[in-house]
């Protein structure tokens, strides 16, 4: 039998196909677990060999009447899925949503309205571009999609990092996504858009433009998903008890705050782990560090042309800054448990647009109204066919009577004899239900038009917004994004496309377009950037002040002779504030000293700067040097992290060149409480971008 389930982990709702509840679970059983001790077929037939096949005579040849060889084989030959064409590499994670009751004037959804009401989640977190096998710190977009499992039947939130998307239509969905993955005669490069067909692509369709400002951004690297914001993307339709009507979009806000890898974390991240963003969250929730997010949402008056403030709210390359629109919080999403099995959950999770409660709608967004179609037919492809929804994880916890019937893998036994409806051979049932009694009824809403494909004129501004986005950043996120422009056309074979796209730069900001120019060595071109936008302070991902800093992680460096006692206060006030403490040490094992013991969690060899948001070294280390700690410890002030050292450990500081007067770097005689509290702090910052402004400065 398999080892038990840990405390961290958890799996989908012990519920039959039909939604009804597992008796055997309030037991503290899972009948979808293995079950006997002994190993038997599929059949449950027990085996007494799995090693030899059967064959005529020791030498063979094997004979065809081996059932459990056929099965074993036939098993494992298709045990795999095909992948997602999209968001193929993910995480993700069981928790739970909590509504705090503000949500009750603009919808009926219980689950968002109904003040302590608890709902089941799972949520899911991916890249777009790459394969199962890439890494998870590539810059790219990132799916942040989660499952409610209301009392209503399920609803998806299935969004992204960002709040706008590179196209306005879903028909060109199979453009963009075919110019961004791999080039299709070599399959290279592999999870990246730093390539000819990406910004040929996005050179060519204007409307991508904000979005790719985005992505160029440091919100396209994230450090890890437990400081990721999440956006609906679209704008959503909630329907209130009354019947009244707004238009909303949805926002996760990490009660983390935001935060982002510098470019040279993320490469090295990709090589030395790149399993980094999964890796990260799992240890958190094993160690009793969840994942937090705030649900909010802008609400917007329902209006005849879907417009605020001038903006067109069917356009998914816009947002809604939100000092226009505040986000009003409406609860807490809390990710705390860790699934049992990556293929039965990660993988057969299936996620829709379409699955909509009563209280939430669509909108006519031509992107939106692209994807309720596309998703339901993905899954049929991928997971094999139409019973895909009987799958523990994508079962809902509401019951289920919906006359459907047959098809592959149907894993209910239905009963009567006549799945349709007006029906009296089966006494009328199952009845359909009346609003009052909770079913879902669409408003109903006036439309008309001509049968076109077109666009409304308001969707023709294509960089406004951009400009918008870029003004809004602080000086060391501006020149991030022109590093991370300059690096991606400077992957580009075609001149003509390096020129298109500076075009295109031109007309966002004078400044960005002749930066990027210049890295590439190519004349700026002039545009007519917008001048009259107000920057929106939202944008920026500098935060004002210091945050909370659960699940962060402090590395401390230690070895023969270090201060284990400074150690012990170190740990207790990173524990108390809800961070981590791991020992880095030259070799692993234990550490003593007297009485004292440490067991090495890292070592030397074994870990980089990227792991970590603080590196202290430990007193008692004196004259110790090594070029892998001088290399962790260079590591770790290039990307602008807090450095500390106490007692004779600023003496290691000083061997591996650490500028001890630099911002960020802390010492102190001994771990007491104005070092750690200003270490603290200090992480709360996530970074010490004061130091990159001097480098940029000189």
């Amino acid at each position: 039998m398999p080892p038990k389930r840990q405390r961290d982990q958890a799996a989908p709702k012990p519920t039959s196909p039909t939604g009804k509840a597992d008796p055997l679970a309030t037991l503290g059983q899972d009948n979808r677990a293995q079950a006997g001790d002994h190993l038997t077929t599929a059949q449950g037939v027990r085996l007494p060999d799995t090693d030899h096949s059967l064959k005529a005579g020791r030498r063979g040849p094997t004979l065809m009447e081996d059932f459990h060889l056929r099965e074993k084989i036939t098993h494992f030959d298709h045990e795999r899925i095909p992948e997602r064409v999209v968001h193929a590499r993910g995480a993700a994670a069981h928790g739970a949503f909590v509504a705090n009751g503000a949500a009750a004037a603009v919808t009926k959804a219980g689950f968002l309205a109904e003040k302590g009401r608890r709902t089941p989640v799972f949520t899911r977190f991916s890249t777009v571009l790459g394969s199962r096998g890439s890494a998870d710190t590539v810059r790219d977009v990132r799916g942040f999609a989660v499952k409610f499992y209301t009392a209503e039947g399920n609803f998806d939130l299935v969004g992204n990092n960002m709040p706008v998307f590179f196209i306005q239509d879903g028909i060109k969905f199979p453009d963009v996504i075919h110019a961004g993955k791999p080039h299709p005669d070599r399959e290279i490069p592999q999870a990246q858009t730093a390539h000819d067909t990406f910004w040929d692509f996005v050179s060519l369709h204007t409307e991508a433009t904000h979005h790719v400002l985005w992505a160029m951004s440091d919100r396209g690297i994230p450090r890890s998903y437990r400081t990721m914001e999440g956006f609906g993307v679209h704008t959503f339709r909630l329907v209130a008890a009354d019947g009244g009507t707004s238009l909303v979009k949805f926002h996760w806000k990490p009660v983390a705050g935001v935060h982002s890898l510098v470019w040279e974390e993320a490469q090295l991240a990709a090589g030395a782990d790149p399993d980094f963003h999964r890796r990260d969250m799992a240890d958190a929730i094993e160690a009793g560090a969840p994942l937090e997010y705030d649900l909010g949402i802008q609400v917007m008056p329902d209006t005849p042309d879907h417009t605020f403030e001038g903006i067109d709210l069917l356009d998914a390359t816009k947002i809604v800054p939100e000092e226009l629109c505040p986000v009003q919080v409406i609860g807490r999403l809390t990710l705390d448990r860790n699934p049992t099995n990556y293929f039965a959950e990660t993988e057969q999770v299936a996620f829709h647009t379409g699955n909509l409660v009563p209280g939430i709608e669509v909108t006519d967004d031509p992107l939106m109204q692209a994807r309720l179609f596309s998703y339901l037919d993905t899954q049929l492809t991928r997971l094999g066919g139409p019973n895909f929804t009987q799958l523990p994880i994508n079962c809902p916890h509401a019951a289920v009577n919906d006359n459907l019937r047959d098809g592959m893998h149907q894993m209910a036994i239905h009963q009567g004899q006549a799945p349709y409806l007006p029906n009296s051979v089966d006494g009328g049932a199952p009845k359909v239900a009346t609003e009052a009694e909770g079913a879902y009824v669409h408003r109903p809403r006036p439309v008309e038009g001509e049968a076109v494909r077109a666009n409304p004129a308001s969707f023709d501004d294509h960089f406004s917004q951009a400009t918008l986005f870029y003004r809004s950043l602080s000086e060391v996120e501006r020149v991030h994004v022109v590093e991370a422009f300059t690096f991606e056309l400077g992957k580009c074979y075609e001149q003509a496309i390096k020129e298109r796209q500076l075009r295109v730069l031109a007309e966002v900001d004078a400044d960005l377009c002749a930066a990027v120019a210049a890295g590439l060595g190519l004349p700026a071109p002039a545009g007519t950037p917008a001048e009259d936008v107000v920057p929106s302070p939202a944008l920026s991902q500098i935060p004002p002040g210091p945050g909370p800093v659960t699940g962060r992680v402090v590395g401390v460096v230690a070895g023969p002779g270090a201060d284990l006692g400074g150690i012990d206060k170190l740990e207790k006030a990173v524990e108390a504030a809800g961070a981590i403490l791991r020992v880095i040490a030259p070799a692993g094992g234990v550490i003593s000293k007297g009485r004292t013991t440490r067991v090495v969690e890292r070592t030397l060899l074994t870990c980089r700067s990227i792991e970590f948001d603080a590196v202290v070294v430990a007193g008692g280390l004196g004259g110790f040097r090594d070029i892998k700690l001088s290399l962790l410890l260079q590591e770790a002030f290039r990307h602008c992290k807090p450095i500390a050292a106490w007692g004779d450990g600023v003496q290691v500081l000083e061997g591996a060149g650490v500028d001890l007067s630099a911002p960020g770097v802390l010492v102190g005689e001994k771990v007491l409480k104005p070092f750690t509290g200003e270490l603290i702090a200090a992480l709360g910052m996530h970074r010490v971008w004061e130091r990159a402004q001097v480098v940029m400065a000189s």
